[in-house]
């Protein structure tokens, strides 16, 4: 007698951002799957499936956000139940990858922090892992097996297309953002300029020069996170100094913590265009934030994941980092 096995998605999603999982779940035309979780009275949390996961090709969705340790850990735990329960595979889809910035060691007794999170979901039990815009390339050579990048930089450029002056010239925050501001650039066919500037401590920048043109132009900053929005401010200020016309940001992920909001508020920026990678709350959301949506961009992924298909295609090959 031959035997028929179907594949079977299921999508489940982590209390980090409920509203982007059902966004990604309805892109794909299903439901997310059911689960407990709940907080103990000590802390500790709890993950229970609600259904049959055995033989499934199941999808967590977690992002990084805060309280990040907790996220990250409740992340490890719907793995771990999954894998005791007979997932045939497992993929961890996060839209921001936490620690991403602890990539390497800069002094001396530090941890790398970006490689012990990418041991901790592998040994929970996740095959795959699905992430978008990481800060450093080389975080992908921590995971040891399959891991899909996925980019906002067509999704933002189209953006920036559509809403922003003709005259524009893409700006790289610092050196190590070069290789992105040229992904939009290219997709623009507009020119680059770079901003030298160097951080005197965690969480602060101080631009000391401006290569390129950029006056009379429309500037837009470019980077894969906006934290505490330091760079930003001093960044928006240098480039107006230069002569600049009107200066905008564009990032994948809006973190705003700290002074974010009021650094915003007070630079010259007439408006900051993020993804929701992450969830903002209100009290974080300065009026000059817009957010776009990147679910259709992972229910995409996630779909060609499904059925075996190429995900570098979805992007036209340039989804590297």
């Amino acid at each position: 007698m031959k035997e028929i096995t179907r594949k079977k998605l299921m999508i489940f999603c982590g209390r980090s951002y409920p509203d982007l999982g059902r966004q990604i779940a309805g892109h794909l035309g299903i439901s997310l799957g059911k689960v407990e979780l709940k907080t103990f009275s000590n802390g500790e949390l709890y993950v229970r499936y609600e259904e049959s996961v055995r033989g499934s090709d199941a999808f967590v969705i977690q992002t990084c956000s805060e309280p990040i340790n907790d996220n990250i850990m409740e992340l490890l735990l719907m793995i771990d139940a999954l894998n005791r329960a007979s997932a045939k595979r497992i993929s961890a889809v996060i839209p921001y990858y936490g620690y991403s910035r602890q990539d390497k060691k800069t002094l001396a007794r530090e941890p790398i922090s970006a490689r012990l999170v990418a041991d901790m979901i592998r040994v929970a039990g996740a095959n795959r892992i699905l992430t978008m815009d990481l800060h450093a390339g080389q975080i992908q050579g921590f995971f040891s097996g399959p891991m899909d990048h996925l980019t906002a930089v067509p999704l933002l450029a189209s953006y920036i297309s559509r809403h922003f002056d003709h005259d524009i010239v893409i700006v790289s925050p610092d050196a190590g953002r070069v290789k992105m501001a040229k992904k939009y650039a290219d997709y623009l066919g507009v020119p680059i300029a770079i901003l030298h500037k160097r951080r005197p401590a965690h969480n602060q920048a101080e631009v000391l020069h401006v290569v390129g043109e950029v006056k009379g132009k429309t500037a837009v900053l470019v980077d894969d996170m906006i934290d505490t929005g330091g760079t930003l401010a001093t960044s928006s200020a240098a480039l107006m100094e230069q002569g600049a016309k009107e200066v905008y940001a564009c990032a994948t992920h809006g973190i705003f913590s700290g002074p974010a909001r009021e650094r915003i508020d007070a630079s010259p920026l007439k408006k900051v265009v993020v993804t929701n990678t992450l969830p903002i709350p209100e009290e974080r959301r300065s009026e000059k934030v817009e957010i776009i949506s990147i679910a259709s961009v992972f229910a995409n992924t996630i779909a060609s994941v499904f059925k075996d298909e190429s995900v570098s295609e979805l992007f036209g090959g340039d989804n590297q980092p």
